[in-house]
């Protein structure tokens, strides 16, 4: 069991450890992705994005603004700039009574960074698969 999803969570992101996400996903998690039109269900597929985002959008940039959270609900503001554009974003991440996370929502912000993260997540994505 987790006892701090959140914090957890804000260790796996500074570690830069994918490895982690099999400790803290539930089997059964749904990832929304900005850029990928349908919910992505189960521990694999959203091991897969979240590893790639560990990647593209965690460099020396990146950085958590705001947070909050309620229940069993967080919601976590981020900033970071790749060639140039400020990427802003949030992460709603939900998780069960176990402290695994079984709902991942990321929204980003504006049109130009979102089209700079689908290419760089897509070549990642494929970089992870190989």
């Amino acid at each position: 069991m987790i006892k701090n999803t959140i914090e957890e969570w804000h260790n796996l992101v500074k570690q830069k450890d994918a490895a982690g996400l099999d400790k803290i996903l539930a089997d059964n998690v749904v990832f929304h992705s900005p850029v990928v039109h349908t919910p992505q269900t189960g521990k694999p597929i959203t091991k897969l994005y979240l590893t790639a985002a560990l990647h593209v959008l965690n460099n020396d940039n990146f950085k958590y603004l705001r947070e909050v959270v309620s229940g069993q609900n967080a919601v976590l503001e981020f900033q970071t700039v790749i060639d140039g554009i400020t990427i802003n974003g949030v992460d709603m991440i939900a998780w069960g009574e176990d402290g695994r996370i079984n709902d991942f929502k990321v929204m980003i912000r504006p049109l130009k960074a979102i089209n700079l993260v689908h290419k760089m997540m897509g070549d990642m994505l494929e970089k992870i698969k190989k």
